[in-house]
Parts: structure tokens; sequence; C-alpha cells
């Protein structure tokens, strides 16, 4: 499972000129889900995101995560982030797990950030979606629990 994650002052999703979800200071996490992924990679994306310290401390270092400064979250499923684009011109998202079960372990990823406590927002699966972001630094950050799999150093 992949994560890009953006810090933001605001954003929102938008599904046929409607706003569907909103937030102000936080994170806009896009969750993108492989063919191989289980509950253990969404639990890992969840915990990393919450913990990520990319908000900045009195002295402006980045020293705070989204659970300390009360900051929401908009979640939005993007399948594209497993696009290959190794060969030819057109991406290839054969890697991507599929839209019936990605849509179930999507809806557990959600669950999993309802249970930090913190205000979540998201789109809807499937849609085509007009996202709006203010990237507050900016601060973008990928995260993939693939790497929790890799050694740290070597």
């Amino acid at each position: 499972m992949r994560a890009l994650v953006q810090r933001v002052t605001q954003a929102s999703v938008e599904i046929d000129g409607e706003t569907v979800g909103a937030i102000d200071d936080g994170l806009v996490v896009f969750v993108g889900i492989h063919e191989d992924d289980d509950e253990e990679d969404a639990t890992y994306i969840v915990n990393k995101t919450m913990n990520l310290r990319i908000f900045g401390d009195d002295a402006g270092r980045f020293d705070r995560s989204v659970l300390d400064t009360g900051g929401e979250l908009l979640v939005i499923s993007q399948f594209t982030l497993y696009g290959d684009t190794r060969r030819g011109r057109r991406p290839s998202f054969s890697h991507a797990m599929p839209p019936e079960p990605a849509t179930a372990l999507f809806d557990r990823t959600l669950r999993l950030f309802e249970q930090t406590g913190q205000n979540v927002e998201t789109g809807q699966f499937q849609a085509h979606m007009i996202v709006s972001i203010k990237n507050d630094g900016p601060v973008t950050i990928m995260i993939d629990s693939a790497d929790r799999q890799r050694p740290r150093r070597g």
C-alpha cells in the first residue's frame, strides 16, 4: 500500500460540482492499494501517517504529528500510485488491486484513520474527483508499506 501524504492548510474534493469532503489544516492522504496488500499494510500506513512528524514546532523544526496538532485528514483512493511507466508511454496499473477487493480494503483503511479520533473526510471510491489542495511548505511524503520489509541500512 502506498500513501502520498501532503501537509495542507486547506483541501477539498468535488464530485460532479458538489463538495463531498473538505478540511482545513491537516493532511491529504492519497492511498494506492497493491494487489498483494492486506490489513497489515493498512495498519502500517495509518500508523506511519498519523505519527509522521512533518508539522513545525515553536522553532520551526519538523517535530509534531497530525495527532499533536489536532489536524484533519482528507483520505482519497488513488490507484494511479501503482502506475508502472517502465515500458511505453501509457502507464500500466496491472499491480493495483482490482476494484471490488480494493473497495473493502480502502474502507477498512478509512475506519482505521477514523479510530484515531481525528476528523476524517473522503471522496468516493472509483469516482472522477476534482481535488483542490493548498500544500503547506510544500511538504509531500511518500509512504510505502513494502518499506517495512526492507532493511534500513545497506
